[in-house]
């Protein structure tokens, strides 16, 4: 298949162009809807995803239905790589929730090149090690930060990722991803409009003050700039 002029994800364009041939033949390009499941609980990890545009959340469901997530990914990385480690199905769901794009490749064809190719092991397994940081990350914030400054921190995170201030989601959407209920939400974005950090209107927020927003998130959201900033 021949590849996009300009490679968008970092993981990829990271690798030389003669390790890029060995996974172009079979990355297939495709379109990522808001709100899309990419992965449900239970599913077979067939695909890894290459994202180039676009934000997806990864969570963990409970039994009654409640959901946290536990990590974010845009254009840095990919998600399905758990097939790459000897998964053959999601323990999390994986959703979209800013639409976009990807680089599609068959699980088999990627554990095959995973497995011979030391260069592009490395690569993916820099941002394995750099998701993992980032679940462990966010399970310390839910237990110990409040949600005014999970909320600031989730806004920033998705922000960067999409590269874009305005951001298409709702309350509702917000605190399943924070693991609240939506009145607690829906207080925090009151609050920070009231201190003109962003602007809400329903189905969108907007990032209107950046610096007001990263005083009042908390330092996880500093570590995770940090971790993206030291990706290639």
């Amino acid at each position: 298949m021949a590849l996009p002029q300009r490679i968008r994800n970092r993981v990829l364009s990271s690798l030389s162009s003669a390790d890029l041939a060995e996974l172009s033949d079979d990355l297939q390009p495709v379109n990522l809807a808001k709100n899309q499941i990419v992965y449900e609980v239970g599913s077979a990890l067939d695909h890894v995803y290459f994202i180039e545009e676009g934000v997806a959340s990864v969570l963990t469901i409970m039994e009654d239905g409640g959901s946290s997530e536990v990590g974010m990914v845009g254009p840095e990385g990919a998600i399905g790589l758990s097939a790459l480690l000897g998964g053959r199905a999601s323990a999390q769901q994986v959703i979209m929730h800013v639409a976009g794009s990807a680089l599609r490749m068959a699980a088999p064809a990627c554990r095959a090149v995973f497995e011979n190719n030391s260069r592009i092991r490395a690569a993916l397994l820099h941002f394995i090690e750099d998701l993992l940081h980032l679940s462990a990350q966010t399970a310390g914030c839910n237990r110990l930060h409040s949600i005014e400054q999970r909320s600031a921190r989730w806004l920033l995170m998705a922000s960067d990722r999409s590269g874009t201030n305005v951001l298409p989601l709702t309350q509702e959407f917000l605190a399943a991803m924070l693991g609240v209920r939506r009145s607690g939400v829906s207080e925090v974005m009151s609050e920070l409009q009231r201190s003109g950090f962003i602007r809400y209107r329903r189905g969108e927020i907007m990032v209107v003050d950046r610096s007001g927003l990263e005083k009042t998130a908390c330092e996880c959201y500093r570590l995770d700039k940090q971790r993206i900033e030291r990706l290639p």
